[in-house]
């Protein structure tokens, strides 16, 4: 006699509810041979559902042993279960367990996505299976749109897309009316004439009357069998090797990802929620990144226009320093004898105090700066109107004076030429001259400015000697560093002490740069929060859609996928949802850039090419870290733990 295709010995399966210990199976052998048509019968709960479970690999014994073909099962890996399942096995199921967002071609397919077929190939071998079974009108239809009977068709198509040699029906006529059931029971007569080996598990004698063999069982132990009443057929041919190789695993690579698409598109809303966390993290990244940088570009375009090469000398011994005020020993002949130096391209001595100007009706508190002609080339001032004093001017104590934009609007409303105008500084008469624009932008507080001659100021408006700064524009081709350290020298010189303290206009540059940067990273981090935050939701999104898909999961792992592709299906479906969501939030951050550049000139916004790559490759590595866990989840269900779940 052949070797028995199917084998048992010894088989008992049991489950644990709480303490208890409950056997449904117990000391079950069995033989089948190739090209059987077996009937298993019994009463609901005798456990003949289990032992089709246990025969198709979905379920595993307890206790004893299990050869197919003459493999123990218990020793294969689950990889080379699936491919037991895969290329030996097809599942006709009670309640047909089709994939509601596939229709009925594409359900057909699924084993041999998992075999790696070629698309063309097996997309004909599922229309041909279907043309056959008298479905050639309804291929296109998804499950919601056949009847039960449809269904059940389609479930034995899928059994077939293999090759199917050993076909399991669990209860195939149980949810169809009399005339779908005797259809399928003579389907399945067929199939066997064919060679295929049948098992039918069934509470029906009718349909058990059909069987080559029955087999009885009850409280989970085979009470009768009959052994073979009729002659078996051929068995067919050794089933086809599955597709194997690079191209087989790119095949399967791409039908995952095609499923995931699939995936995502059917549940729109779903995943968008599950994107917006995405969107928010990288919109809010790459939108601080570039707010920080665009920043920055500010004010170092503003430093820059104050003149990169400028050193100003204050008295007292810092910034802030309470001792400024009470050191009166910077006086214009610094000023000069720094001028005579051959690293100074100008000096210019200021005088600064805060005084009431009036003109005509108008009155308002105004910046008195005593300057040098020299002021408004070392500070990059640019002449709008009339012209600016000179050293002539400043020799002979001119009570001239230059106003800036801000004093010619407040003092001189409604566009009036302030050209030759008076003012009254006090009770110093001041005949305006030119009106200035300042190159860049200002620092302190915004105050209308008025400039004198620094001898007219020191004369006639304070009665003072010493100066409140001297500011130094440097050689464009000296070292600012050297300079500074020269500067220090020829004062102390002077002083005989240190006395005073220098800015540098670099220094300046230096220190703001750095504070935003520190700025920028810091409110990045918190942007960043926002990513994890989002990663998390993607997380749990996914483990929710892994308890609703776990009986798709169930369906794809009975017809042959292995825990890879099923991995692969689920990391792929959050990285494209992280993928799509960071492609979104780039460029909704580059949208609102885009209306804020519009709405207002203040703020201003430099997208940095580096921080949008890097958004996108957090975005990836969000979905693969955060979509590895559910994924992995959903390869490891039990088949039939996955198809039983409500």
């Amino acid at each position: 006699m052949t070797q028995p295709l199917i084998s048992l010995r010894g088989i008992g399966r049991s489950f644990q509810a709480g303490d208890e210990t409950i056997p449904v199976l117990q000391g079950v052998d069995l033989d089948i041979r190739a090209g059987e048509l077996v009937a298993i019968i019994g009463a609901s709960g005798s456990g003949k559902s289990t032992l089709m479970n246990i025969l198709g690999l979905l379920d595993r014994p307890s206790t004893g042993s299990y050869r197919f073909a003459g493999r123990d099962v218990a020793e294969l890996e689950p990889d080379e279960q699936a491919q037991l399942r895969r290329a030996h096995f097809g599942f006709i199921f009670q309640r047909y367990q089709l994939l509601g967002d596939l229709d009925a071609v594409e359900n057909v397919e699924i084993p041999a996505i998992y075999a790696g077929e070629a698309r063309g190939r097996r997309r004909l071998r599922a229309e041909e299976l279907l043309r056959k079974l008298g479905l050639a009108e309804r291929m296109d239809h998804r499950p919601g749109e056949l009847s039960g009977g449809q269904q059940q068709r389609v479930s034995v198509a899928r059994a077939l897309m293999n090759g199917g040699e050993v076909i399991l029906a669990d209860e195939p006529t149980g949810a169809l009316d009399t005339r779908s059931g005797e259809e399928l029971i003579q389907l399945l007569l067929d199939l066997n004439r064919q060679g295929h080996t049948i098992i039918v598990v069934t509470h029906d004698p009718k349909v058990a009357a059909h069987a080559h063999r029955v087999i009885e069982i009850s409280d989970g132990r085979i009470i009768a069998d009959n052994g073979a009443t009729s002659p078996i057929p051929e068995p067919l041919p050794a089933p086809p090797k599955p597709g194997t190789g690079l191209a087989a695993a790119l095949r399967r690579q791409g039908e995952s990802f095609h499923m995931a698409l699939k995936a995502m598109l059917a549940h729109r809303v779903r995943s968008f929620l599950t994107m917006l966390g995405i969107i928010i993290g990288i919109a809010s990244v790459v939108l601080v990144v570039a707010l920080g940088n665009g920043s920055q570009e500010k004010v170092l375009e503003n430093i820059s226009s104050l003149g990169t090469n400028t050193i100003t000398v204050r008295p007292g011994s810092g910034f802030g320093r309470r001792d400024s005020g009470r050191i009166r020993t910077l006086m214009p002949s610094d000023a000069r004898a720094i001028a005579q130096q051959d690293y100074a391209l100008g000096s210019s001595p200021a005088v600064n105090m805060s005084r009431t100007v009036v003109v005509g009706s108008v009155s308002a508190t105004t910046q008195i700066n005593g300057v040098s002609g020299d002021y408004f080339s070392v500070h990059n001032y640019t002449t709008v109107d009339g012209d600016i004093f000179d050293d002539s001017d400043v020799q002979a104590l001119s009570q001239v004076a230059v106003i800036d934009e801000d004093a010619r609007s407040t003092f001189f409303p409604g566009g009036a030429d302030p050209i030759g105008q008076v003012l009254m500084i006090g009770e110093v008469p001041a005949r305006v001259i030119g009106v200035v624009r300042a190159g860049g932008a200002t620092f302190g507080p915004t105050a209308l400015n008025v400039w004198l001659p620094y001898t007219t100021v020191m004369s006639r408006v304070t009665g003072q000697s010493y100066l409140s700064s001297i500011g130094v524009r440097i050689a464009d081709n000296y070292d600012m560093q050297d300079a500074q350290e020269r500067i220090t020298q020829l004062l102390i010189q002077r002083h005989g002490s240190e006395d005073f303290w220098l800015q540098n206009s670099d220094t300046i540059r230096s220190t703001l740069t750095s504070t935003m940067q520190t700025m920028t990273l810091l409110i990045a981090a918190i942007a960043v929060i926002s990513l994890v935050v989002g990663g998390i939701g993607v997380m749990n999104i996914m483990l929710v859609s892994v308890t609703e898909r776990t009986r798709e999961i169930g369906v794809r792992v009975a017809v042959g996928a292995r825990r890879a592709d099923i991995v692969s299906q689920f990391l792929i479906e959050a990285v494209l949802v992280c993928l799509v969501g960071g492609v979104l939030g780039i460029l909704t951050a580059v949208g609102l850039g885009q209306v804020i550049g519009a709405l207002t000139s203040e703020i201003r916004l430099a997208f940095s090419g580096v921080a949008i790559v890097v958004a996108f490759l957090s975005s990836t590595l969000i979905g693969i870290t955060f979509g590895f866990l559910p994924a992995r989840a959903a390869a490891k269900l039990d088949p039939v733990v996955a198809l039983n779940r409500e």
